[in-house]
């Protein structure tokens, strides 16, 4: 059995006032996790005025348990540094596992409906009526 070539994985950085984006394409796995872990970091140690995080991650195809693993350690750290880290357009195979190990909850998204509620102005945000 030949192994299979290793995809590329491109990660791209910009940066704006208060956020930053990290464009991920390719895989992120045991071979690319510890990249996206360290312009991350980068990220978080240069910039003292950070509020936003976030990782695109549109453009990925695949994301092992070590792909996991760094999400979970980048949100850690923004945890830490009271910095909202927000994954942008999760494919649908990346929903799937988050969902099933359950730490959807941890990453902000405007498409996750749990989300989107916690995101929403207070004043426009509905509750139920109390029963009466």
């Amino acid at each position: 059995m030949t192994p299979m070539p290793h995809s590329p994985f491109i990660l791209t950085v910009e940066a704006g006032p208060g956020t930053a984006s990290l464009h991920l394409a390719g895989d992120l796995d045991h071979a690319t996790s510890d990249e996206l872990v360290q312009h991350a970091d980068h990220c978080l140690t240069t910039r003292p005025d950070l509020h936003d995080l976030r990782l695109d991650c549109t453009a990925l195809r695949f994301c092992d348990t070590m792909g996991i693993s760094a999400l979970l350690m980048i949100h850690r750290k923004t945890t830490a540094r009271d910095v909202r880290l927000h994954l942008d357009g999760p494919p649908p195979f990346l929903e799937r596992i988050l969902n099933t190990t359950g730490v959807r909850q941890l990453f902000h998204s405007p498409a996750h409906p749990s989300q989107q509620a916690d995101q929403a102005p207070p004043g426009n945000r509905t509750s139920p009526e109390p029963p009466g």
